[in-house]
């Protein structure tokens, strides 16, 4: 099974971009995803953007994931 994780795109240098994992900050690269731009939310699986989602998909799944990881630690 493969996860891809929704991210904020806070800067954009030389094919690769700095975002924000709701806090966790992490260099990835834009090699498989040509228009993407500062305030865009990606999604990233393995240090690759691999699409853009709206923000509210984005929301949604981060607060999917942490309703997975609360219930995983019960």
């Amino acid at each position: 099974m493969c996860l891809a994780v929704p991210a904020r795109i806070e800067k954009i240098g030389k094919g690769e971009a700095l975002v924000d994992f709701g806090g966790v900050k992490k260099k990835i690269s834009l090699g498989l995803l040509a228009h993407a731009g500062v305030g865009d939310y990606v999604l990233v699986h393995a240090g690759f953007a691999i699409g853009k989602v709206t923000r509210q998909e984005a929301e949604e799944t981060q607060r999917a994931i942490e309703e997975l990881h609360k219930a995983l630690r019960s």
